[in-house]
């Protein structure tokens, strides 16, 4: 009989590097601009960034009750599948493996190859062949084994880590403070709210390493240290990056630069700064591709184990030689290819924000419901000052919603009317089951 288990390989180091490696991308590179725009001053961007960070601990201590209480693969899709009932679960796992996650695969490629021409100047085919090279190489690492992907996510991790270091570092010793020097100066942004929206894209990511929870060693204990550990880390990296800019570069440069990472690093490092941000963003972005491709397949693999999809023995299936979910792992690569030629990616995460975060916020909304179906037991992990954490968890995700809402009004529908062409697909293979 095939054996449809993975293996237990990835160790708390590798799960910390998914949860950081994850997380930061390229935003905390480009985002202190546009927040501090929004915000008005360097206190009032700091104090969104802080906020955001709360939110996004919030949502994520909350999601760890579930991710204890239920350590399957697949992450929130095999939640909510408990918590609500199969239907909802397969929406999010259908979505999630059509075009959210390979979407997100196919822009992380693209990012990577964009930033490598400051170094290679390319044309459109180019940087399209090297973005396909690039995802072919991840996919071959993470094939032969998840211990060469969790190697790989822990080495990127530690590498983007460096210039980011070296800006807080060499930026918070810095004597001069420009950005702070005009504490009362205020821009012409959307406020305060827009500015801690701006926030929680750049804290999103953390949810993967729960893709992983059936390679884990006893997840139930590991999930929700890697995920509270791994979140709060990243608000003080984030946090004293911000301070570090303030420091060196004065508000108005900051509020108008699209790339205030690398004028920070210019200002501290001369000429040189820029390329040594730019290799940091490049390591950034293929860490963050690799995590994306090494949980996204774990999806697909979930779903097809419980045979909800079309060629669920193929996509359920465990490579005999490496154990790895090889078959999951390609069928995301080609549809994210698809997503790299069509240039369409950037275009498809936009339109499925909306629904994602319904989703999301019925993740944190779900440790009620466990509660009341299970309470958890002695030494169980339990979310910290419930139930005000998850209902500030709940909060943040609302105002996600309603934000995108009344931002996006026809892109939100859209992304509901793609959700739902799932519901077919659903009827079609329970029938079959039966």
């Amino acid at each position: 009989m095939q054996n449809n288990s993975l293996k237990k390989s990835v160790t708390f180091i590798e799960a910390m590097a998914i949860v950081v490696g994850m997380i930061i991308g390229s935003g905390i590179f480009l985002k202190p601009g546009i927040v501090l725009h929004n915000a008005g001053s360097p206190y009032m961007s700091i104090l969104a960034w802080v906020v955001g960070g709360l939110i996004t601990l919030a949502s994520a201590l909350s999601i760890a009750e579930l991710a204890s209480a239920i350590p399957k693969s697949g992450g929130l899709y095999a939640y909510l599948a408990d918590l609500y009932g199969d239907k909802i679960g397969f929406l999010l796992g259908w979505v999630q493996t059509i075009i959210s996650y390979p979407a997100s695969v196919a822009a992380q490629a693209i990012a990577f190859v964009t930033y490598s021409q400051f170094f290679l100047p390319m044309n459109g085919w180019q940087q399209k062949a090297l973005a396909v090279s690039v995802l072919a190489f991840i996919l071959i690492m993470n094939i032969l084994s998840t211990k060469c992907g969790g190697v790989i996510q822990t080495l990127a991790t530690i590498g983007k880590l460096v210039p980011i270091v070296g800006i807080i570092a060499f930026g918070l010793l810095s004597n001069a403070a420009p950005g702070f020097s005009s504490i009362q100066a205020t821009t012409s942004g959307a406020g305060f709210g827009v500015a801690i929206l701006g926030t929680l894209w750049a804290y999103d990511g953390w949810i993967g390493v729960t893709n992983m929870a059936g390679e884990l060693k006893n997840p139930s204990k590991t999930l929700p240290k890697v995920i509270s550990i791994g979140v709060i880390f990243v608000i003080f990296v984030y946090v004293a990056f911000n301070i570090a800019i303030f420091k060196v570069l004065p508000m108005k440069t900051i509020a108008a630069s699209a790339t205030p990472g690398a004028d920070a690093a210019k200002a501290l490092f001369g000429n040189g700064g820029g390329a040594f941000i730019t290799a940091g963003i490049m390591i950034s972005t293929f860490g963050a591709l690799n995590g994306y491709l090494m949980t996204a397949a774990r999806v697909p693999h979930a779903m097809g184990v419980k045979g909800e999809l079309p060629f669920s023995k193929v996509l359920g299936k465990i490579q005999p030689r490496f154990q790895t979910p090889t078959n999951a792992l390609i069928f995301q690569s080609l549809l994210a290819v698809i997503y790299i030629f069509t240039g369409t990616f950037n275009t498809l995460t936009d339109l499925l924000v909306f629904v994602l975060w319904i989703f999301f916020t019925m993740g944190v909304f779900g440790v009620f419901i466990l509660r009341k179906k299970t309470p958890p037991g002695k030494g169980k992990y339990k979310v910290p000052l419930y139930p005000v954490t998850p209902i500030l968890g709940i909060v943040g995700g609302l105002y996600i919603l309603v934000s995108t809402v009344i931002g996006a009004p026809v892109r939100s529908l859209i992304g509901i009317g793609i959700t739902l062409i799932g519901l077919p697909v659903f009827y079609y293979m329970t029938n079959k089951k039966a």
